[in-house]
């Protein structure tokens, strides 16, 4: 296990979270932009826990799968199906470069924010209950 590599991971998915927070409280946020950093967030958040466990990182955005290969570590992490974490998926590439480009509504995006800041605390919790510190 590399913690200094966990931190690293933790701190860019922390850069996430801020982007889209600061985003969403402006007058006409992108809230494109704002799903895709809240995507990124959960993802690098995922892939944190699972160096922490010493696993290989696959290249990969789908969220489904990052969670059920932190299932294989902790069962516990089936909680994030409840949610819905992975639909942030949809927000890594289809929303940049799909032929009609989605703009997320609002409601939408602050519920992205919600789903992001779940998976941050259930990762960290989950990292603290392994020996991880801070």
């Amino acid at each position: 296990m590399n913690e200094d590599a966990v931190r690293k991971w933790i701190k860019k998915a922390e850069s996430d979270l801020k982007i889209g927070k600061d985003e969403i409280k402006t007058e006409n946020p992108v809230t494109d932009a704002v799903c895709f950093h809240m995507q990124q967030c959960a993802e690098k958040y995922l892939k944190a826990y699972l160096i922490f466990h010493g696993e290989e990182i696959r290249k990969t955005h789908n969220i489904a799968e990052l969670i059920e290969e932190c299932k294989q570590i902790d069962s516990e992490f089936q909680k994030l199906f409840n949610f819905d974490a992975d639909k942030l998926t949809d927000y890594a590439v289809e929303i940049r470069y799909g032929e009609e480009f989605y703009m997320p509504s609002i409601e939408e995006t602050n519920e992205a924010i919600k789903i992001a800041e779940k998976v941050k605390d259930f990762v960290l919790n989950k990292l603290k209950e392994s020996g991880f510190e801070l």
